[in-house]
């Protein structure tokens, strides 16, 4: 059994979510202090995974799921099977962002920036455990709904496969947007032979720059 985990939050991470480079002065370190407090205390953390054999035809047996796009395809190169997963901080979080945005909006900001870097923290503690679980097998880095030229629409798809309404407590809006908004879904291969390809993450996806749900302080789920 895994149970999610909250460890912490990185700061450089961060601070690139808020589009700051070098050292932040002391009015951000301490919006960022306060930020990680509020965070830390708000989150409940939840995840599920399960793990799939890859069909020759790249369906994931037993689901009718099939990856969509070519660099979700090069990502699995190679591997037998994948991992789908979602993380989430739970509702605590978006009730407290509302709050704060009602009541100051700079440290709401900031508090949003930290939130992403928690919940990737929370995705990372996963990885980190189903790497143990699942040795001496190999793993790729995450890949997300939305990265790269895989569509987000089948956000849907993969939540349904993992049933995460029943399991974590998270549910899909009409536009394919995640409820709690901090929550991650990500297919992760599996291969017998060490694998190097790019990790997950927001901050290191291809489209980060340009990103128009990140402009909107939203999130595909990466």
């Amino acid at each position: 059994m895994i149970e999610a985990r909250l460890t912490g939050l990185d700061r450089a991470e961060a601070l690139a979510y808020l589009g700051v480079t070098g050292a932040p002065d002391g009015d951000l370190s301490a919006r960022l202090d306060r930020a990680e407090a509020l965070i830390m205390d708000a989150a409940r953390p939840r995840a599920v995974w399960r793990l799939f054999a890859i069909l020759p035809d790249g369906t994931l047996a037993g689901t009718g799921f099939a990856p969509a796009g070519e660099d979700i395809r090069a990502h699995l190169a190679g591997c037998g099977q994948a991992v789908l997963m979602a993380a989430t901080l739970g509702a605590g979080i978006d009730g407290l962002l509302r709050r704060t945005q009602a009541a100051d909006m700079a440290l709401a900001v900031v508090l949003d920036a930290c939130a992403g870097a928690a919940i990737e923290n929370v995705c990372d503690n996963l990885c980190a455990d189903l790497a143990g679980q699942l040795a001496p097998r190999h793993m790729t880095g995450r890949f997300s709904p939305g990265y790269g030229d895989m569509p987000l629409a089948q956000q849907g798809a993969l939540c349904r496969v993992l049933d995460v309404g029943r399991r974590i407590g998270v549910s899909l809006t009409p536009g394919g947007l995640m409820v709690p908004q901090k929550t991650v879904t990500a297919l992760v291969g599996i291969s017998e032979t060490p694998v190097s390809r790019r990790t997950g993450g927001c901050a290191g996806c291809e489209k980060y720059e340009g990103c128009v749900l990140r402009g909107e302080g939203r999130r595909c789920g990466g």
